[in-house]
């Protein structure tokens, strides 16, 4: 008896689902255009992902010889894993992007002096995914009014609901 297929992918919508989030990325810079790259990924990573023990919050992405490579990004192993392998913990991973993707990230990063910064490790059809942005670093005083905003849409929510509540 075979199964039926899920909703969502009987309406071509793929399942994704977040491993980890780079919330720090927002805050120190101001994120543009965002691409999704594929990992090259050795066994043990993919099992330590599952697992739930990948960290992307020191990461970020540079091109070396026309190709671009993850570094800084932490994936702890299993207790259990390969005996035949010696596992990094932060070794330099190769992205996988379309060649014009790789060039129009190229001429960003060398003209405009852009960053490439991950900013969330998902899975997309079984497949591990990592999304990277084009970003520009924020000076401190534009992180002080990024906190002064959220302050005051705190605030002004908090107004509404006690507002609301009394009438």
């Amino acid at each position: 008896m075979s199964k039926k297929p899920s909703k969502d992918k009987a309406n071509g919508a793929t399942a994704t689902k977040t491993i980890a989030l780079n919330k720090r990325a927002r805050y120190e810079y101001h994120l543009e255009e965002r691409y999704e790259a594929g990992l090259a990924l050795q066994g043990w990573e993919v099992k330590a992902i599952r697992a739930g023990r990948a960290n992307i919050i020191d990461g970020y992405a540079y091109v070396r010889s026309g190709e671009i490579f993850l570094i800084g990004a932490q994936i702890t192993p299993l207790i259990q894993a390969s005996s035949h392998t010696v596992p990094v913990e932060r070794r330099d991973r190769k992205l996988l992007l379309h060649r014009r993707e790789i060039d129009k990230v190229l001429s960003s990063v060398e003209r405009d002096g852009y960053t490439l910064v991950p900013t969330a490790l998902y899975w997309s059809n079984n497949k591990v995914k990592l999304e990277i942005a084009l970003a520009k670093g924020k000076q401190n005083h534009d992180k002080r009014d990024a906190a002064k905003d959220r302050d005051w849409q705190r605030d002004k929510q908090r107004v509404m609901r006690r507002h609301n509540r009394d009438a």
